[in-house]
């Protein structure tokens, strides 16, 4: 990201190695710098959208505070299903649950994006993709828990590594599942000024 009018450089607020190997693959120039403050807990924010964009600013505002003259950008994913909201499961025994709430059934994945720039320039927006699962069995669930791929994952599941085999529909972008719709980010650097 080298444009003659913008002297800072491209931050990614996020430890997410997915993120991480996204915007490398979009082809982007960036540094990473993980933010330091904890997540907030017990939001009462009850709007799947309004709680990822409300995360998604935290995280880059965070590491904004060091990086004034830089793009920070800051994300979050969420799995909403049947409008209850599933970040990452804390345990084994609650990312088994989550997966039986989603097999056979149609939820949606939400990442915000959060770009804030020199001069307090600031854009939020968020892309949301459908996802049906294939009707999972108790041996199926387990076995995918006892992987350990669920750690970490919002819905407890990564389209990305082998729980793409529960999937049966996809609508919209896949990236996006995986933590970093690159389309939406594409547009937003562009009206931001750096694309």
């Amino acid at each position: 990201m080298n444009k003659s009018f913008f002297t800072g450089q491209l931050i990614l607020a996020s430890s997410s190695p997915r993120r991480r190997e996204l915007l490398s693959q979009a082809g982007y120039s960036f540094t990473v710098v993980p933010p330091r403050a904890q997540e907030p807990s017990g939001l009462d924010i009850s709007s799947p959208v309004e709680y990822a964009e409300y995360l998604a600013h935290f995280k880059a505002a965070d590491v904004a505070r060091l990086h004034r003259q830089d793009i920070v950008l800051g994300a979050d994913t969420i799995v909403a299903c049947n409008g209850r909201i599933l970040g990452k499961a804390r345990d084994a025994e609650d990312a088994r649950a989550m997966l039986s709430e989603l097999s056979a059934v149609r939820h949606v994945v939400i990442t915000a994006i959060a770009l804030l720039g020199p001069g307090q320039a600031r854009t939020v927006c968020s892309a949301e993709t459908h996802v049906t699962m294939k009707p999972m069995s108790a041996s199926e669930i387990d076995a995918y828990v006892r992987s350990g791929e669920w750690q970490g994952k919002a819905g407890a599941y990564a389209i990305q590594e082998t729980a793409d085999r529960f999937v049966v529909k996809l609508e919209g972008s896949k990236s996006n599942v995986v933590g970093l719709p690159v389309e939406l980010l594409e547009q937003m650097l562009k009206n931001h000024g750096t694309g």
